[in-house]
Formats: C-alpha cells, sequence, structure tokens
C-alpha cells in the first residue's frame, strides 16, 4: 500500500490564466509557469517516489521534467475532465447560458460526467495503493480535487471545496487506517 500520494498540479498556462475550461486541449506553460514548475524541484529533491504518474499532455509532462521528476508512465485516467462544448470558455461565459451550473454535479454536454470522472479517480487510487512506497501524480487542477475527494471516500463533488492553485503539491496519506488528506494547495 502507498505509503503517500503526492498530487502535482500542472504550473501555469494561458487558459489556467485566463479561467478557461483546459481539459483535453494540449497546450504549453506559461514563461511562468515553467519558473514555478522549477521552483518544485527543491521541494521535491531527496525524495524517493516509487512511482511517478503523469498525465499524457504536455503541461503535465513539462511541469514534472522541470520539477525534476522522471515519469514512470503516462496515464490517460490522469487526464483532465473532458469539458466537451465548455472547451476553453470560463464558467462566467457557460453562466450566461445556464446561470445555475455547476461542474462539480452537471458534468459538461458533450464531455464527463461527474461519475465518469470518479470511476477514473477510483481507477488511479486502486494502482497507487497497489504500489510500496510513496507515489506522485502530476496532472491537473480538476481530476486531482476530484482524486482528492474519492481518496477521502467521497462523491467527485467535493473536489469543488477543494481549491488547487497552478503548480502546488498536496499530500494524500493515512490517519492510522483510514485515508486522509494530509497536505493540500502547497
Amino acid at each position: 500500500m502507498a505509503d503517500e500520494v503526492w498530487l502535482l498540479r500542472h504550473a501555469e498556462t494561458e487558459w489556467s490564466r485566463n479561467g478557461r475550461h483546459t481539459g483535453r486541449t494540449d497546450i504549453p506553460l506559461t514563461d511562468e509557469g515553467r519558473e514555478v514548475a522549477k521552483a518544485l524541484r527543491p521541494r521535491l529533491e531527496g525524495h524517493a517516489f516509487a512511482l511517478v504518474l503523469c498525465s499524457p499532455l504536455m503541461r503535465a509532462r513539462e511541469t514534472a521534467s522541470l520539477a525534476g521528476l522522471e515519469c514512470s508512465g503516462l496515464r490517460d485516467d490522469l487526464l483532465e475532465w473532458d469539458y466537451g462544448e465548455y472547451e476553453g470558455i470560463t464558467t462566467p461565459e457557460i453562466r450566461e447560458q445556464r446561470p445555475d451550473w455547476y461542474l462539480w454535479t452537471d458534468g459538461t454536454p458533450g464531455g464527463e460526467s461527474p461519475d465518469a470522472v470518479a470511476a477514473r479517480c477510483d481507477r488511479v487510487i486502486a494502482e497507487a495503493r497497489a504500489v510500496t512506497g510513496d507515489v506522485a501524480l502530476v496532472a491537473h487542477g480538476h481530476i486531482l480535487r476530484a482524486l482528492g475527494a474519492r481518496w477521502v471516500d467521497q462523491p467527485v463533488a467535493l473536489g469543488g471545496r477543494l481549491h488547487l492553485g497552478t503548480g502546488s503539491i498536496s499530500v494524500l496519506g493515512y490517519e492510522r487506517e483510514v485515508s486522509s488528506i494530509s497536505r493540500w494547495n502547497g
């Protein structure tokens, strides 16, 4: 069983800076994002990870590399939420047409439902828990927030209450034998 699971959210992209939903569009880090990713390196140096899994998207892979991590494998289950028709637009723009829309319970038209995201998270958690030692997961804001919720046996909707900044590190672990969030958004 994994001792701890470290979650690294990719650093800033142009779309994350502008609040645009960035699911499957493969865009690079900004120059500032690259500097933030490099600044993660000292926080990770000397920490041995038994497994490092990354989203296959460029922004996650680049963050991992700049932070000094070598991906053991790429996992489609770590891709960001599929925003479907809402890809590339902001929440205020969506709410002009759907005032009560809330990603965490409604999902997206032409994209993923919260249940589909939960299933992906559960597969990643099962893979991480099968490892002896610590695991690092390098991915995206909403999928990592959903993963945090699922780690503590809660619905994906809890992820809506777990703010996660770009270029952040969070740690999932255990309080005795119970899954817990040890550190968040650091």
